[in-house]
């Protein structure tokens, strides 16, 4: 069964128990309170207010399957889960919210420091602070913990509290710490990552490679381009930006104008059209006439499987290196009727 189905059923559950679906009351909070303190702060739309009743949730156990049995939805609930809590187990509707709307109902809330960013990790079950891997399908949303605390305030300090909580220092040093516990949660959960990086260029470099050094890397810890990057660029005639697209691994042949382009893939991030196309306007926009290859890497073959069986989306005329089988590289080629 699908989210939408699941979700239904419960729903169907609670009306055959004789039951509301969803408490009037959660962890002591009703939904009035909810929208009485998002009108203080200007985030009081309806759907707004039903994400924060959703994120509130203690009565529901987490929907992800792979979570520690602990966890209940409050705890971190993905945007495909609270559209489901809003529009089927809120609403009665036989549907979930639009996703695209998270722009609407999620993001604004995260901006001032309402709802929090989390990912479920997998090898622990519990939440860590951030989104560290794009795309992934256990980044989620949980309620700030001093907001839940804003919701419990007193009504004769109302004014008093939240006129602090939205004070420009406040939701600039909650904001400042939440981005802390996110880098040091992705330093965490993206070991692999760096693993993977770092024996492309300890193995696949020196086995495949061996005539190219290493410009630049991009590790995510730190600056993603320190003054030290941008000097060993600039001495081989390149000048990268923030806006260029980041590769893993830049190396460079010496005395040539030739380069070559390493992505280690764990979650996405594949050598496709798209990226060949930003390397080489970043390299040529300096270097006309250089030549550029590409290799994207992999820890298992599991990982090949699991990301080309749905996306096939290596680019032709690049090379594949995966760890766990480092003897052999392979070609991406097309064939032509």
């Amino acid at each position: 069964m699908g989210l939408e189905e699941d979700v239904r059923a419960l729903l169907l559950e609670a009306k055959a128990d004789g039951r509301k679906a969803v408490p009037d009351i959660l962890q002591g909070i009703t939904k009035e309170r909810v929208y009485q303190i998002l009108a203080m702060i200007d985030r009081n739309t309806d759907d707004m207010v039903d994400a924060v009743f959703a994120l509130l949730d203690d009565q529901q156990p987490s929907w992800f399957s792979k979570a520690d049995s602990s966890l209940r939805f409050c705890d971190g609930a993905t945007i495909a889960h609270i559209g489901a809590h809003i529009g089927i187990l809120q609403r009665g509707s036989t549907r979930k919210l639009d996703r695209e709307g998270r722009d609407y109902w999620v993001k604004p809330l995260c901006d001032v420091g309402v709802m929090e960013r989390v990912i479920l990790y997998k090898d622990t079950g519990k939440f860590i602070p951030g989104h560290p891997i794009p795309k992934s399908p256990n980044s989620s949303y949980r309620l700030s913990v001093d907001f839940v605390e804003l919701l419990r305030t007193p009504v004769n300090r109302l004014d008093e509290e939240v006129g602090a909580w939205i004070d420009a220092n406040a939701v600039r040093q909650r904001l400042e710490l939440q981005a802390l516990m996110a880098v040091q949660a992705s330093r965490q959960i993206d070991k692999k990552h760096a693993t993977l990086i770092k024996d492309s260029i300890q193995v696949y470099v020196k086995k495949f490679l061996h005539e190219y050094e290493v410009l630049y890397v991009d590790d995510q810890d730190g600056e993603r381009i320190t003054e030290e990057d941008q000097d060993r660029l600039r001495k081989v005639g390149l000048e990268l930006s923030l806006k260029d697209a980041m590769p893993d691994v830049l190396l460079w042949k010496p005395g040539t104008a030739f380069f070559w382009i390493i992505e280690a893939v764990t979650s996405d991030g594949e050598v496709d059209l798209h990226k060949v196309v930003q390397i080489e306007n970043f390299i040529q926009r300096s270097l006309p006439d250089a030549k550029v290859g590409f290799t994207t890497t992999y820890r298992r073959w599991q990982d090949v499987s699991r990301r080309q069986r749905k996306y096939k989306n290596l680019a032709p005329n690049t090379y594949l290196w995966i760890q766990e089988d480092p003897s052999k590289h392979f070609r991406v080629e097309t064939f032509n009727d």
